[in-house]
């Protein structure tokens, strides 16, 4: 079971987040060279040594057109990356006067502009969509905390390139590290004011604090923006537990290191370790309805499953004056707890919602492709705790059966017979 736990006692920004996962690879020069290869117009990926009250590790610097943009922390600290805050807080609608201004300097790219050059990309499909959901969290939070609608923001060239080579960089590293579980600590997010095109905003930024509910923060002595916007949403889809780290066996440590100094080492700490077995802490909602349709409740069944929803399933009760009802438990992780309370309320009837707090311990998942004669058979693996599960995924088994007009287990037993897993 390989876990990465980020250590985000100094923030997170995409850079360093960046850095960090950069130093747990042996050739990271290597890695480099690939990014560099990504095609990302204009953009130069580089690295350097860096040391922070003695510790020594990496910082990630991205140009684009020879250009870096510059963080307008009010108290002079913070991170170079934003890269977050000072491209994300470049929003403009399409009536904004200081974007007519400006444009004369840089041209301002659209989220459909991203998407273009994300998916201009040579990299793997997954990879793309897990750079495009972030960049949601970005443009969704941008909407929110500007009140303009997502399809009118607009974001500053410089910090746009450097924003999406950060989260694409990130993305990336990640798919090559394949963790089981992402955990980070709570995100120590700074205090005081930063300074954006808008004017003068509080710390966390109000995308930043938007991107960052429900997630476990706290702010500090240290005055500056600490977590950014694109630190904090690379969190949020990344991370599926956010409190200590857990009992594991390190194997690798990444230090990513902001530009800034401060009494505390400025990084994010990476770290890389085996633990035999997975707990976590998970929601659980629930509510009583007795006025849904059988269809009502299964379409709002698929909607919670869309929305992230890790279990969802419901138990006939009887109600007052004798009615009967269904009691719908929906099984969730705290990150997306608000979206699925969204999710409740618009697709059923109930007027209120219980929650409680469980720990689950679950085996390790991985999914195995088996070639047959019968074609491609994928297998669902599930091991820990001294046991080990293997299932056929339905759809493999059922399109068989379907060819040789045989039952569901007639299948499972052909491809017994030609698999390693009798």
């Amino acid at each position: 079971m390989k876990i990465l736990y980020l250590d985000c006692s100094m923030g997170a920004a995409g850079d360093m987040l960046a850095a960090a996962l950069l130093e747990l690879f042996p050739d990271r020069d290597k890695i480099i060279s690939e990014l560099n290869s990504l095609g990302i117009p204009g953009v130069q990926f580089s690295k350097e040594e860096s040391i922070k009250c003695g510790i020594t590790g990496t910082h990630m610097t991205i140009s684009v057109n020879g250009e870096e943009e510059e963080s307008h922390d009010i108290h002079d600290h913070g991170h170079h990356d934003e890269h977050g805050h000072s491209h994300h807080h470049h929003v403009h609608d399409e009536h904004d006067h200081d974007h007519k201004e400006h444009s004369h300097h840089h041209h301002h790219s659209s989220l459909q502009d991203i998407e273009h050059i994300v998916h201009g990309l040579a990299i793997p499909e997954k990879i793309k969509e897990d750079i495009m959901a972030v960049y949601q969290l970005i443009a969704q939070a941008e909407s929110h905390a500007h009140g303009v609608p997502v399809e009118e923001i607009h974001f500053h060239e410089v910090g746009t390139m450097d924003a999406v080579s950060d989260i694409a960089a990130v993305c990336i590293l990640m798919d090559k590290l394949s963790p089981d579980q992402v955990i980070a600590s709570p995100i120590h997010v700074g205090s005081g004011q930063v300074r954006c095109a808008h004017g003068i905003l509080p710390v966390p930024a109000p995308a930043t604090a938007y991107i960052l509910r429900d997630v476990p923060i706290y702010g500090g002595n240290i005055k500056g923006e600490l977590c950014t916007p694109t630190g904090a949403a690379l969190l949020k889809h990344f991370v599926s537990q956010f409190g200590n780290m857990p009992v594991m066996k390190i194997k690798n440590i990444g230090y990513g290191m902001g530009k800034k100094d401060f009494p505390a080492a400025n990084c994010v700490r990476a770290m890389m370790g085996d633990a035999e077995r997975i707990s976590e802490e998970i929601c659980e909602l629930c509510c009583n309805v007795d006025d849904m349709t059988g269809e009502a409740v299964g379409f709002a069944m698929d909607k919670l499953f869309e929305a992230g929803a890790l279990d969802v399933y419901t138990i006939p009760i009887g109600m007052k004056k004798s009615r009967p009802g269904l009691l719908l438990h929906v099984m969730c992780r705290e990150a997306d707890k608000s979206i699925i309370l969204e999710t409740v309320f618009k697709y059923t009837s109930t007027i209120g919602v219980r929650e409680n707090k469980f720990r689950r311990h679950v085996l390790k998942r991985q999914v195995e492709e088996l070639s047959t004669p019968y074609g491609t058979v994928r297998c669902k693996v599930s091991s820990g705790y001294g046991a080990v599960r293997r299932k056929y995924e339905y759809d493999d088994l059922a399109r068989i059966a379907r060819e040789r007009e045989i039952g569901i287990s007639d299948a499972a037993a052909l491809v017994d017979a030609v698999s390693d897993y009798e």
